[in-house]
């Protein structure tokens, strides 16, 4: 992933979403060769030198000011979130240093904390959406089909985004697939954009570019949004629909990784669904160990 190229797709891709009469320039009489902003119109309107900002979007100016940045936001209609990533961007040289080589696993505190979140599905992500550790009822919610220890090794560990695009049992789950891809999407590509030296993030998106149309498509467009909390609309193959709020909690250091955890509205349906999972897949474990 190379930051200059990234940076030029990036504002290439908000120049065309953008129509001249969306910022006040009367279209002209004759058709246009482009359907979104020039270059010319975009640097007059945000009071850069019409240079200047063909050496930002050709990755040749990469000690842009925050001014020069932020007029750039403001004219291309950039929300918070890809304000940050266009600064991002557009200096490399301050993104996080490259992802250390040794393989991450999850912290016994954080394991145990897992472990006493009983009946709350709960797991531990590294900031590729690497699953390190999750507990009995984060297993029974979300991949119930893989063995409950195939987060302890490498290669055996799940990708929550590699999941949702690659496996069915995973993608079925969610009510609104298409919502939760672009988010997928979106949010990958925030965390690339300030790791570009991730060599393992770097795999991840190009295996999934070259494997799923669907993701290679949406990559392409350069979302970006980030997304800390919320409500997840799923259909459980043992218990039914649920709607469940989730907080992503980030853990203290320079790792990336969070907990996240969901939780149900208290006396809703997705409560008893919820209660029920756990019973189930207690139950299951019971039977399986009694079996041993």
């Amino acid at each position: 992933m190379d930051a200059p190229s990234e940076l030029g797709d990036f504002l290439k891709s908000r120049r065309a979403a953008l129509r001249p009469e969306d910022v006040g320039i009367s279209p002209p009489p004759t058709r246009r060769r482009v359907t979104g902003l020039r270059r010319e119109e975009l640097a007059m309107l945000s009071g850069v030198s019409i240079t200047h900002y063909t050496r930002l979007e050709q990755g040749r100016a990469l000690s842009a000011s925050d001014a020069v940045l932020d007029a750039i936001a403001r004219t291309l209609r950039l929300t918070e979130d890809e304000t940050a990533h266009l600064k991002t961007l557009a200096r490399p040289a301050a993104a996080s240093r490259p992802a250390p080589s040794r393989v991450e696993h999850a912290g016994t505190s954080a394991r145990q904390l897992l472990t006493a979140m009983s009946d709350v599905p709960a797991l531990v992500l590294d900031r590729r959406n690497d699953v390190l550790a999750w507990n009995r009822l984060g297993h029974a919610l979300l991949a119930g089909h893989l063995p409950p220890d195939s987060p302890d090794t490498q290669g055996t560990r799940p990708n929550l985004t590699r999941m949702l695009f690659l496996d069915e049992h995973y993608r079925d789950l969610y009510s609104d697939w298409e919502e939760e891809a672009q988010l997928a999407v979106a949010s990958l590509v925030l965390v690339a954009g300030r790791h570009p030296d991730d060599r393992r993030l770097a795999e991840l998106v190009g295996q999934l570019t070259v494997q799923c149309d669907e993701f290679a498509s949406r990559w392409a467009r350069h979302p970006v949004r980030t997304c800390t909390s919320g409500v997840k609309h799923l259909r459980h193959p043992l218990v039914g629909a649920m709607a469940l709020s989730f907080e992503n909690l980030v853990i203290p250091g320079s790792s990336g990784r969070r907990l996240i955890a969901y939780t149900a509205e208290p006396g809703s349906p997705s409560e008893a669904a919820l209660r029920l999972l756990g019973s189930v897949t207690a139950a299951k474990r019971e039977d399986t160990s009694a079996r041993v």
